[in-house]
């Protein structure tokens, strides 16, 4: 009897008292742990059909429903795991290729954070919101921070100059909700991509920080990353430790796959990158993964399936405390104070539209420099066999990229080209027979934003098998385990770039139309 009348209370108070528990437990578990559990899920999403007019209200929460199916299941799955935060893809509810109509009946009003909002216990509170709710519910459900990508819908009038014509700002936005599942954070995206012309440019960057038992966190979306504002200022001037990077990256050979170049930013940016790509391989987007500064944790290449894939890995909480944590680089210490080699013969090549200058790489092993602008690029190598049916080039370019955004890179670049002429130097490739006993590639970069990539055949990465040394060589650490495809310093000078042409307009609805 006196058993039962102490479990009595217990099991009337037990469904609050356990989510309590839960809570103080994780928080704990996290406090006295210098890592976190985290995970990223690769969406490969059900598209809505193809429609000029709009759907109504109850087929696109249908459509949304059915991925928020999948999203749920994999939530579930992350948070058995341990996982303390699962990052989801953007455009992974809805899809794209919608016009400023035919994507209205699938946003919702999605307030500021500061009004401290739970979606899951109190969804009437503002209106109607039923993927916010779902969303709230999945994090509260399974005690797990949430990052998801949906649409924000926002009502203006005439005394707005700015204000477009349909008498809205539509949004890319991205969402997080903690262990309770309230509303932490909300992000507008900046840099709309291509003909993003559905959603509004927000009027300023958003530079979105929260704070968790395991780190400061960022986030921000896709295109963002190549810019300064606001992914620079997040690192750089808000010191985050870890940035959420809900993306749909269609994969553009040879410097911008997802999983090269994302990787190449964290090491780069000394943070962890926790990118969670779209699944879709039509549109050549796959490519997710768990970066840190030392290399990936995890990630996931599949160009041949359309299944979507969770990945969970264990990070450093505050990495710049890490004793693994690297050095400062200087990047041009050693490509500016080594006496120059002598240019090879130099032709000129296109990476898409970008011009570089050539110089094929004749010999087993050797010494070489190729110059453009302001920027040198040195390389020293050796091959581990020369075939006759592989073509190596050290390339540089130094200049503005893009048709209509024009921003301004600085690379340097060990290159195989796609076949023996020349003129296919820069065009995509995917698959290499050549290993290097050795490689060291350095460059006279204008800018401390630098970020090394290492790609091997089949587009895969190469961890723990190159580094960088504090005065900037990217060297290998030994021999190339598989055939190279290309060893690469992507620099970006962000004070060259070119003033936004379309954030210059009254409207702000202009199309983007470039590749990146």
């Amino acid at each position: 009897m006196q058993s039962r009348s102490c479990e009595a209370p217990a099991m009337l108070l037990s469904q609050p008292l356990l989510h309590a528990v839960l809570l103080a437990l994780t928080a704990l578990q996290a406090l006295a742990s210098n890592t976190f559990i985290a995970a990223v899920y690769e969406h490969a999403i059900i598209l809505p059909n193809p429609a000029d007019e709009p759907v109504s209200p109850d087929d696109a929460l249908a459509l949304m429903n059915r991925n928020m199916d999948v999203l749920e299941g994999a939530i579930k799955e992350a948070a058995q795991q341990g996982a303390h935060i699962i990052v989801t893809p953007e455009d992974s509810i809805y899809g794209w290729q919608f016009t400023r109509e035919t994507i209205y009946p699938y946003l919702e009003d999605i307030p500021d954070p500061a009004v401290n909002w739970i979606p899951c216990t109190d969804p009437t509170r503002f209106a109607p919101a039923p993927v916010q709710e779902r969303l709230s519910c999945m994090a509260r459900n399974n005690s797990i921070y949430v990052v998801a990508n949906i649409g924000d819908k926002k009502p203006c009038n005439s005394s707005d100059p700015s204000c477009p014509r349909d008498g809205r700002y539509q949004y890319n936005t991205d969402v997080v909700y903690d262990t309770e599942g309230k509303l932490v954070a909300r992000y507008h995206k900046y840099n709309l991509f291509r003909g993003e012309t559905q959603f509004n440019y927000p009027k300023e960057p958003e530079a979105i920080t929260f704070e968790t038992p395991f780190g400061k966190f960022g986030i921000f979306t896709c295109f963002d990353i190549l810019f300064r504002e606001p992914a620079v200022v997040l690192v750089s001037k808000l010191q985050v430790d870890t940035v959420l990077f809900p993306t749909a990256w269609m994969n553009v050979l040879p410097f911008l796959t997802a999983v090269e170049f994302h990787s190449a930013w964290a090491m780069g940016m000394g943070i962890n990158l926790l990118s969670a790509n779209t699944h879709n391989i039509s549109f050549a987007m796959t490519g997710s993964g768990l970066f840190m500064p030392e290399g990936p944790a995890a990630y996931h290449y599949d160009s041949d399936t359309d299944e979507g894939r969770l990945l969970v890995a264990e990070l450093s909480a505050q990495p710049r405390l890490s004793p693994n944590y690297p050095p400062a680089i200087n990047w041009s210490l050693y490509a500016t104070s080594i006496k120059k080699f002598p240019e090879e013969d130099t032709f000129l090549g296109a990476v898409r539209k970008d011009i570089f200058t050539f110089s094929e790489l004749r010999h087993k092993a050797g010494n070489y420099t190729v110059c453009q602008g302001d920027l040198c690029c040195h390389l020293i190598y050796q091959m581990s066999n020369k075939s006759k049916d592989e073509v190596y080039v050290l390339g540089a370019f130094d200049g503005l990229h893009g048709s209509l955004i024009k921003y301004h890179w600085q690379i340097c670049t060990l290159l195989k080209c796609k076949s023996t002429d020349p003129e296919t130097c820069g065009q995509p490739v995917e698959t290499a027979q050549t290993k290097f006993e050795m490689f060291s590639l350095s460059g006279t970069f204008g800018t401390s934003y630098v970020f090394p990539e290492v790609l091997y055949s089949g587009v895969q990465l190469a961890p723990g098998e190159f580094e960088v040394l504090r005065d900037g060589r990217l060297k290998s650490k030994h021999g190339t385990s598989k055939p190279l495809i290309t060893a690469t310093l992507f620099g970006r000078l962000y004070e060259k770039d070119l003033p936004h042409p379309l954030r210059m307009t009254p409207s702000h609805n202009s199309a983007v139309t470039q590749s990146p």
